[in-house]
């Protein structure tokens, strides 16, 4: 099974869009430079109301399948948030279910 991302939303404020993405631009800089240290893990899925306090703001995400890397978060649904993923590289729009989140942390 294969996870989409929520389409981007648009009509963000302070968002002056971009070419194939309405309304919506990834972060002009890199994230941290450095890993933070892993939160407790909860044997629970994560609560969108829990992440969506990190909207908008440079987020470390680890998963269930021990993937983790830096997240900029945009939007949160009732099973999914989607947001920006730093490649190492640069910022790719991409989509997260809730319940492959492990645990989070946000700066």
């Amino acid at each position: 099974m294969s996870f989409l991302p929520p389409p981007i939303p648009s009509g963000f404020p302070g968002f002056p869009g971009q070419p194939g993405q309405p309304g919506l631009t990834a972060p002009s800089s890199p994230p941290p430079g450095f890993i933070p240290q892993q939160p407790a893990v909860s044997p629970f899925a994560v609560d969108p109301g829990a992440i969506a306090g990190c909207l908008f703001r440079n987020t470390y995400v680890w998963l269930v399948n021990r993937n983790q890397f830096w997240f900029y978060p945009v939007f949160v649904g009732r099973t999914s948030v989607a947001g920006f993923q730093w490649n190492g590289r640069f910022w790719v729009y991409t989509g997260l279910s809730l319940q492959s989140i492990q645990s989070f942390t946000c700066f």
